[in-house]
């Protein structure tokens, strides 16, 4: 049972009693911060109060009248101006932990009376282009999502939808036909058409900022100077009452030009990075319009070119594996996982509709769909003819909606694409989609120890693959190092590596779970592995640390299960952990709330140190008794199926040792 939900919905119907409009206050019923105020609060009385022009402590009694709580909680105490004290019945709280003992399947998770469909579209990967570190949030915090929307009784649909028809596979074909070495991509196909990736791009990028990005800034520079001069003029000449105004605004502009300078500086040191290089200078100086041209062979794929279409088929499983083998390690699987190009037959219809609808029309040669309240356009069709993401974003929901008639559409991409996503979804409900729920799960940045955006030393992203390889190295020496500090170490080499592999991976997805996913956060293996704190090191231990208990008192969980043991909770630590095991329920409904998994990461933190403090104070193998033994192994065996439980709803393994 989800004990809140179910309390917000007695309160709703006491609220209601007194005013008919009052039943959204029940969401100000939550867990007490301290356990001497009871185990719930409800503060609804005061603003209910002020509504209805009575002294909240006097509405807090009208409260406890209405309230059918007595099956659930102790009788309710009113404290303070009005705040309503529940303390939850101590049978109450047995009946439930012995219901969960026998529910291996939900272990006491309520499975919703009102189940919908969602699909979720995460990860998104472009082929041809190693994932690095920035895929690692999209992917694991929608991997968490899924599995957790699953275990409440949700329809979940999971699209991966990977990017394999966009400028970048341009810039490949461009590359191959003309920087390609045919030894290489024979033995490592992806390897080649990444630096071909790279190399391209980097001589589109030096072209570009030469000759544009560089001009437009110095020129805003020279008008920003301009400005300045006459700014310090005018300041001169202001009354006393104005110049600190007059002043700020010089400040203002001063702090711009320095950041434009900062920006130029920047630019010149990339182009300094081909000039300095006489093979690259030499290519550059060959390719002149490559830009242009790498626009034309992704034009050439899309319009059906045989030769480009050839290389795409030719290169596109070896890229497809590449990722997938990165999915496998992680243990994230989808149910689909439809390109780019899946809806390219779509693409033309979309466009044509939209214009026949009068929803788009053309500006400046494209075609362009304007939207209330956003100053520049949603383009859908370039001026040469070319569709964007967006148009094919539009063709991925008119498909979504027809094949599989979803309640919500859930997209986890970053926080940068927020304007894509507000103009997306304005342009959908336009178009006529109004019966599903549009959501973009946005999230910040992985940054380094120097506050900026992770990179390697040479300033490229990092690589996924070396990022785990190098996590599950420094979780083995971790791991390896425990052990042989041990008078007869335990493991194997074979169980060093699985328990590395599992230690090291779960350690990079929850310290990102763990996260507010709106926030960045530093990306440190030290802080991700440490055995303490809240991270999954720690959270695995705890899992270890609790199954020994049955190794060492050769117990036989299966058997105990399955015995007439009753739990008992005489003492306050074991009440404190009761009361926190039936929690686990409320922290998957928080999840999925507002789509954020830290909710339960800091849930599962909390559950585990409620169980150290269990552990210090009761002792279990060495209990007064055996059906008090009983009692404390079971709650421990509870304890470790949660966290197992909860780390399994988050893409985690548990290890059995470390």
């Amino acid at each position: 049972m989800n004990v809140l939900a179910e309390l917000r919905s007695r309160f709703h119907t006491a609220l209601e009693s007194l005013d008919t409009a009052a039943g959204e206050y029940a969401d100000m019923v939550l867990p007490s911060q301290d356990a001497k105020f009871g185990d719930y609060q409800a503060n609804c009385a005061m603003p209910l109060g002020k509504r209805l022009g009575k002294p909240p402590r006097d509405i807090a009694g009208q409260l406890v009248e209405k309230l059918d709580v007595a099956d659930l909680c102790e009788t309710p105490e009113i404290a303070g101006p009005g705040f309503i004290n529940l303390r939850l019945k101590e049978q109450w709280l047995v009946d439930q932990l012995q219901q969960t003992v026998n529910d291996p399947q939900q272990l006491g998770i309520a499975v919703t009376s009102e189940p919908r469909t969602y699909v979720l579209d995460y990860s998104s990967p472009n082929v041809a282009k190693p994932m690095h570190v920035g895929h690692i949030r999209s992917t694991v915090i929608g991997d968490a999502l899924c599995r957790i929307l699953r275990q409440l009784g949700h329809r979940v649909i999971s699209d991966n939808h990977i990017g394999d028809w966009g400028t970048q596979f341009g810039m490949i074909i461009y590359g191959y036909k003309h920087f390609v070495d045919e030894s290489l991509i024979g033995e490592d196909t992806v390897a080649e058409l990444t630096r071909l990736y790279k190399l391209v791009n980097q001589l589109v990028e030096y072209h570009n900022t030469l000759e544009q990005k560089i001009p437009k800034i110095e020129q805003e520079v020279i008008e920003l100077v301009a400005r300045i001069e006459q700014m310090h003029d005018a300041t001169e000449l202001e009354v006393v009452k104005e110049r600190k105004k007059a002043a700020k605004r010089l400040r203002q502009a001063e702090g711009q030009l320095a950041g434009l300078r900062t920006t130029l500086d920047s630019l010149r040191s990339k182009v300094a990075v081909v000039d300095d290089d006489p093979k690259l200078a030499a290519l550059a100086a060959a390719h002149r319009e490559i830009g242009a041209a790498v626009l034309a062979e992704t034009a050439a794929l899309h319009s059906g070119d045989k030769t480009n279409q050839a290389l795409w088929d030719r290169f596109l499983p070896a890229c497809l594996q590449s990722i997938e083998e990165v999915y496998r390690r992680l243990g994230v699987t989808f149910d689909h996982a439809l390109g780019e190009s899946f809806y390219q037959s779509r693409l033309a219809g979309v466009v044509e509709d939209l214009t026949k609808r009068g929803l788009a029309r053309e500006s400046d040669g494209a075609k362009c769909v304007f939207l209330k309240d956003h100053k520049a356009p949603f383009i859908i069709q370039k001026k040469d003819g070319a569709f964007l993401y967006a148009t094919t974003d539009l063709a991925t929901v008119q498909y979504r909606l027809e094949e599989w008639q979803p309640d919500t559409i859930v997209y986890v991409v970053d926080h940068r694409q927020s304007l894509h996503f507000e103009q997306l979804f304005a342009t959908l409900r336009l178009w006529g989609v109004e019966d599903v729920q549009l959501e973009h799960v946005s999230f910040g940045t992985v940054l380094g120890e120097d506050g900026r955006p992770y990179k390697t030393r040479s300033g490229s992203a990092v690589g996924l693959s070396g990022l785990l390889d190098e996590a599950v190295q420094r979780a083995k020496k971790i791991v390896s190092e425990n052990d042989d500090s041990r008078e007869t170490p335990l493991l194997s080499s074979e169980e060093r590596q699985q328990v590395a592999e599992r230690v090291g991976l779960g350690a990079i997805k929850y310290a990102d779970l763990a996260h507010n996913r709106t926030s960045d956060y530093v990306f440190s293996y030290d802080k991700m592995l440490a055995m303490n704190g809240n991270t999954a090191a720690y959270m695995q231990y705890s899992y270890a640390r609790v199954r020994s208990i049955f190794d060492r008192g050769e117990v036989d969980v299966e058997a105990l299960r399955a015995s007439n043991a009753t739990i008992t909770l005489n003492e306050p630590s074991e009440r404190a952990l009761a009361v926190a095991l039936t929690r686990f329920s409320e922290a998957l409904q928080r999840v999925v709330a507002d789509y954020r998994p830290n909710h339960l990461t800091a849930y599962l933190f909390d559950l585990a140190s409620t169980y150290s403090s269990f552990f210090e104070n009761c002792p279990v193998l060495k209990a007064e008794n055996s059906q008090l033994r009983s009692s404390r192994l079971l709650l421990c065996d509870l304890t470790a199926r949660t966290i197992a439980r909860g780390l399994n709803l988050l893409g985690i393994e548990v290890v059995q040792r470390m």
